[in-house]
């Protein structure tokens, strides 16, 4: 973990197409902190690169919740 960053598995249900990956990975890469994103729609999962001084796990859930999704 260099410079603080940090890093989580956040698994997502209700993904069924390339658009809702490409749509939860915008959302995703605005949040402050976020270093990278990576959404797999076969995986079920996206996995993120953060600074947890700038941001929480709790505002990832409400992004994707928020978007239509629901986190597992």
């Amino acid at each position: 973990m260099e410079n603080g960053i940090e890093n989580i598995q956040i698994g997502i249900a209700g993904m069924s197409c390339q658009k809702c990956v490409q749509s939860i990975t915008g959302i995703l890469q605005a949040l402050p902190g976020v270093a990278q994103v990576d959404v797999s729609l076969a995986a079920g999962q996206a996995s993120l690169a953060y600074d947890p001084a700038k941001v929480s796990i709790e505002q990832f859930k409400n992004a994707i919740e928020d978007a239509g999704f629901d986190v597992v």
